[in-house]
């Protein structure tokens, strides 16, 4: 996880996941509509997990 996607995910959650898939980019997405902080924790919970 770089800096720059730490970053992206505290400004704009679901841009930051954009390369995991469309339903992780909904899920924040939807976190961050109803709260920008439960946005941003699942933004760096999905960033943190490896790649499957």
């Amino acid at each position: 996880m770089s800096i720059w996607r730490v970053i992206l995910s505290v400004l704009f959650p679901p841009l930051a996941v954009y390369d995991r898939g469309c339903g992780s980019i909904l899920i924040v997405l939807i976190l961050t509509l109803l709260g920008w902080v439960p946005g941003v924790i699942a933004a760096l919970i999905i960033l943190n997990n490896p790649k499957s």
